[in-house]
């Protein structure tokens, strides 16, 4: 037999320990030839790009995507190699008892990794291209991309693949068969026979945890609210000095918090001499300060994903568009634009021959001085009877102001959301100075503007109002469409940008812009948004499911380095009548609470960051972010019960 058949047969002998090693690592690899295969499509690079968003991105947020992957897989894999050395202990031991020298061990160590890693990336790009098909028209039907992806033979991406992660294995194998400590072969034998010490806590440092993660959820919440009046590089401080303290919080949780929990618990005799509790808790006791470390990552890891996605899921929806403009078709038309009766005349025109139901709603407005909520953004102004046709249009109520000091006011969504109301202001344009009533705080969701203030005036006091001459932007009058199945109106909002094409010297999809007129198309907008946000959900679905992917491993790691351990000591423990549905219930108590309590602190700081998000997003983000965490415990929920299930099969082979 040659060493390197001999370092094969090792691996096959142990292939239960290797196992979770190899899954998450061709998992990753397949992950990144994935992205791989995105970046370099011919359809969507250079001119072929359907927009400059989606040629960006394939250029740029694939890329970055890749490098996350790369990244993340590096650390992971050294750590799950680190964990397998440990176990392997013993058979190192005996090895060397039977001659194998230092040198030879670090060649056996690192043949069995390139081994593995060149296999893994074989595996992964073979699924990867397996599936290569079927990933394309995902992407092809979140992109909206009309020219669609076609599958291609991916030469490029198998050869990055390849060498970037051959490269990655090449060099943790040089570092794993240096990590190999040599230590007395009694030592290294009898390493899994050694002791634990008892684990202590500290009442201080689990009080720490507790405020660090409170002070850390605080300052989220104040850099969220500090957002629209405080300067951006305070609220990035306070953000991530939020971050950094649910950071700092979550580590003493698991190394200090629980396990100081759990010793309470030891001394509540009622608790702990409880049928099999006093199994079942002294064994937490040492799993849980064992596991700390890869708690804390699991948490931190899982927290991520879980925020990524939810976020990213949640963005490029309908609700998102109609946030930016209520009108399907928005045509802005300054002074002197003598375009303006043939291009309104040709949007009815393409909407009739379209057979779409419409409303049009003509209204101008002018700017002043936020003096309300003294804001950065000028206000807008309109009159009541604009706005009275804008409320018949889309079906409230309209209203009345008597007198010239009395105005209604809809205020922006950013201020809305952070400040209080005023009853009164001073209105201030030109020679006009008037101090104004606000009779009421008006809030249709279909007129509030983002950043921008609206207030509503008298006829006679906005016919007050004199525009600069030279100002040509001074007094725009806006043409809005109101279309139900604005949806549908792609075709017709291509033709029409196509005809406006010829009176502009340049064009901005979905935006048409001229000295003398803007129009605007909400699908074509939401189209944009939905390939940019696309392409940032394909990216952080498969990221997130990656991290998953390694926290689950780490998981299956850390339970069967400890698996001959424990087959041992309940061994022991049912010779003197340990029954096994009495085995089964205190594994699956014990195992609950390591599958579970790391997710469940990474659902909670999710779901913080989706309260904050919350707090600056125009649409609603709860449906896609509980979707997410549903999934992803469900998937928690699966392999709780295959690796239960796995488990008890291997501690009932050994002790009944």
């Amino acid at each position: 037999m040659t060493f390197r058949q001999f370092a094969i047969n090792n691996i096959i002998r142990s292939k239960r320990t290797y196992l979770a090693h190899f899954l998450s690592s061709t998992f990753a690899i397949m992950i990144f030839f994935t992205y791989a295969l995105l970046a370099f499509h011919p359809n969507l690079q250079g001119d072929l790009a359907t927009s400059v968003t989606i040629n960006t991105f394939a250029k740029s947020g694939l890329q970055i995507s890749q490098g996350l992957i790369f990244f993340f897989s590096f650390f992971f894999i050294l750590y799950s190699v680190s964990a397998f050395l440990k176990t392997r202990k013993k058979d190192f031991g005996i090895l060397m008892l039977h001659g194998m020298s230092r040198s030879q061990l670090n060649k056996l160590v690192f043949i069995e990794n390139i081994i593995i890693g060149i296999v893994s990336i074989l595996t992964g790009i073979t699924i990867g291209m397996a599936f290569s098909k079927f990933i394309l028209i995902m992407s092809n039907s979140l992109l909206l991309i009309d020219k669609g992806l076609p599958f291609y033979v991916p030469f490029k991406a198998i050869g990055i693949t390849f060498g970037a992660f051959f490269f990655l294995f090449l060099l943790i194998s040089l570092f794993t068969s240096r990590m190999v400590k040599v230590n007395q072969l009694v030592e290294l034998i009898k390493s899994e026979e050694k002791p634990k010490p008892e684990p202590k806590a500290s009442l201080w440092l689990s009080l720490f945890a507790l405020s660090c993660i409170g002070l850390g959820y605080t300052a989220v919440f104040h850099s969220v609210k500090a957002i629209h009046y405080k300067d951006i590089n305070y609220v990035l401080v306070m953000m991530a000095t939020g971050v950094s303290f649910v950071v700092l919080g979550t580590y003493f949780l698991f190394t200090q918090l629980s396990v100081y929990v759990l010793r309470a618990l030891k001394k509540r005799e009622n608790i702990f001499f409880k049928k099999t509790n006093i199994l079942t808790i002294s064994d937490l006791v040492y799993q849980l300060k064992d596991n700390a470390k890869m708690f804390f990552m699991v948490t931190i890891i899982s927290a991520v994903a879980f925020t990524a996605v939810g976020t990213c899921m949640g963005l490029g929806n309908s609700s998102m568009a109609e946030s930016d403009s209520p009108f399907a078709f928005s045509y802005k038309s300054y002074n002197n634009n003598r375009l303006e009766k043939e291009h309104l005349k040709q949007i009815e025109s393409e909407l009739n021959d379209g057979e779409f139901h419409f409303k049009r709603v003509t209204y101008s407005i002018k700017q002043i001085r936020d003096t309300l909520y003294n804001s950065m953004f000028l206000s807008n102004v309109i009159k009541l009877s604009d706005y009275n046709k804008l409320a018949e249009a889309f079906g409230f109520e309209e209203e009345n102001l008597k007198g010239e000091n009395s105005s209604f006011v809809i205020p922006s969504r950013q201020i809305a959301n952070t400040k209080s109301n005023p009853t009164k202001f001073q209105f201030l344009h030109g020679n006009i100075k008037k101090d104004m009533h606000v009779n009421k705080i008006l809030k249709p969701e279909e007129l509030q503007d983002t950043n921008q203030t609206i207030i509503i005036v008298p006829d006679a006091v906005y016919n007050q109002m004199i525009v600069d001459p030279e100002d040509h932007y001074g007094q725009p009058t806006i043409n809005g469409f109101i279309v139900k199945d604005w949806e549908k109106t792609k075709k017709v909002a291509e033709k029409i940008v196509a005809a406006f094409q010829t009176d502009n010297e340049g064009i901005n999809e979905p935006t048409v812009y001229n000295e003398q007129y803007t129009f605007s198309s909400l699908i074509l907008k939401w189209i944009a948004m939905k390939q940019g946000f696309g392409l940032a959900s394909i990216m952080s679905v498969l990221i997130g499911i990656v991290f998953f992917t390694f926290a689950a491993s780490f998981l299956y790691f850390r339970l069967y380095t400890d698996l001959e351990r424990n087959q041992q000591q309940y061994k022991m423990i049912a010779k003197v009548g340990l029954s096994k549905p009495e085995l089964k219930k205190i594994v699956s108590r014990q195992l609950a609470l390591l599958f579970f309590l790391p997710i469940a602190i990474a659902i909670t700081h999710s779901t913080v960051a989706f309260m904050a998000l919350q707090k600056l997003a125009d649409f609603s983000v709860l449906g896609s972010s509980v979707m997410v965490l549903i999934c992803f415990l469900v998937m928690q929920i699966i392999y709780f019960y295959f690796v239960r299930a796995q488990y008890l099969k291997k501690m009932y082979k050994t002790i009944f």
